[in-house]
């Protein structure tokens, strides 16, 4: 996710691509995104079960990736729209870790498997 801050530096837009106004990097299970996310005036209950379900995201393809690499499961194992799911996340990760090399942003792990 990309960010805009405040003259405070509290994160007042966000978007999912970069654009001029949005130029910094969060990860999507960022705290401090997450508690943005949060916020939302009215719909606090719905900003935080979806801002729960981005983290969340990162932990199921954490587990499913370990446990291909331990052989508990193979790729195959998993149906055929979660095989395509799985690709399109690994490949945008890859993206993503791509274009933050590029750029010199460093990854903050937050604890997150």
């Amino acid at each position: 996710m990309y960010i805009k801050r405040d003259d405070d530096g509290r994160i007042e837009l966000v978007s999912r691509e970069a654009t001029p106004d949005c130029r910094e990097y969060l990860a999507a299970d960022s705290p401090e995104l997450l508690s943005f996310l949060m916020e939302g005036e009215g719909h606090q209950g719905e900003a935080h079960f979806q801002a729960s379900d981005l983290a969340f995201v990162r932990v199921l393809e954490d587990v499913i990736e370990v446990l291909m690499d331990k052989g508990v499961i193979s790729f195959t194992d998993l149906p055929e729209p979660a095989q395509q799911k799985v690709m399109e996340r690994q490949s945008l990760r890859r993206r993503l870790n791509g274009l933050r090399l590029m750029s010199g942003a460093d990854e903050e792990e937050d604890g997150v498997i």
